[in-house]
């Protein structure tokens, strides 16, 4: 039985979020796609404003768990 292949975009907006949240830079998007690059910049912000406001370890996760699905 095949695996069902993951959505790319939610899975470049989730790695953008883990890597916003851990403070890295957006320019360590490893993305080239011009549309999946977006959602990976979507979520990096995201995670800069989470990593800004103290949302950091289990309640970062928490909220990526909801926004992803």
């Amino acid at each position: 039985m095949k695996r069902q292949k993951r959505d790319m975009y939610a899975r470049a907006f989730k790695r953008g979020y883990l890597a916003g949240v851990s403070g890295k830079s957006k320019d360590s998007c490893p993305v080239e796609q011009p549309d999946v690059r977006q959602e990976w910049l979507n979520g990096w912000r995201e995670g800069r404003q989470d990593n800004w406001e103290g949302m950091i370890g289990v309640s970062g996760i928490h909220k990526l768990a909801t926004i992803t699905s």
